[in-house]
């Protein structure tokens, strides 16, 4: 039997969600242990997109096979019964065989939390972005609509990327606020390393008005990461939605991500 599970989780003390030989202290591993100890039996995992250390998920999507026989409530409350209490398992249902958490996914969503105060964050400090300058929105968003539809994200990922292609198709990038904080929402078919944050950073310098509106489109176009500015920090990134053929019938929660 396969079974996929939407799983959340608060990626600050972790090294990220790969397992990793030399570190047991990953998303992966937590969630292994204790999806084996519901099933009685050793049990790997899938994720559909894997994340850095220190970036949440409220969306997170996996799957795995077991012969265990459990219902829904049972692999849910039985994981995250097992589960650091930063991570939980949101829902579990029945899958095809042809389902793949990866390789099924037609789009991932993320939402980048930026905080703009003078005075640094205190409770929320692994968990938003801050920026202690002014950001002016409307330059943000101009600039964000040189990034949409199909490009090579070259001077978007990177060094060490090890995807095969930099050509990716932003379908939504839309940045809205709500007092001190500035949300960044991106979608697309799939994600290069560091590509949503090297994005959140270049967006975030035009705000803050160190370089023009145009710099977003002039990086793009350049294709060399070296001219693409600082990638901005994990702790405000959050993989908010994974969207899949609606014959697997995968759960789509709202809202998609965190709002303070």
């Amino acid at each position: 039997m396969r079974i996929a599970m939407g799983i959340e989780y608060d990626g600050s003390g972790f090294r990220g969600w790969q397992r990793q030989s030399h570190d047991r202290n990953t998303i992966q591993q937590a969630v292994e242990e204790a999806l084996s100890r519901v099933a009685n039996h050793p049990v790997e995992v899938i994720c559909a997109g894997r994340t850095d250390a220190g970036v949440h998920a409220s969306g997170q999507v996996i799957h795995f096979d077991t012969h265990a026989q459990r219902d829904a409530r049972a692999w849910t409350f039985g994981t995250t019964t097992n589960l650091p209490k930063s991570v939980a398992a949101l829902w579990a249902i029945p899958v095809p065989e042809a389902f793949h958490a990866r390789f099924s996914a037609q789009r991932r969503a993320y939402r980048y939390v930026i905080f703009t105060r003078d005075m640094r964050p205190t409770f929320l400090a692994r968990r938003v972005s801050w920026n202690h300058r002014p950001l002016d929105l409307a330059r943000m968003q101009a600039a964000a609509q040189a990034l949409l539809g199909e490009h090579d994200f070259t001077a978007y990922r990177t060094v060490a990327c090890q995807a095969k292609s930099p050509v990716r198709t932003i379908h939504q990038l839309e940045l809205s606020q709500q007092g001190p904080y500035i949300f960044m929402d991106i979608e697309a078919n799939g994600f290069l390393h560091h590509m949503v944050r090297n994005i959140a950073g270049v967006l975030m310098a035009i705000g803050a008005g160190d370089h023009p509106v145009e710099w977003s489109g002039e990086v793009l176009a350049g294709r060399d990461r070296t001219q693409g500015g600082v990638t901005a920090p994990a702790g405000g990134l959050y993989l908010s939605r994974v969207s899949y053929p609606d014959e697997f019938a995968i759960p789509s929660l709202s809202p998609p991500a965190p709002v303070w």
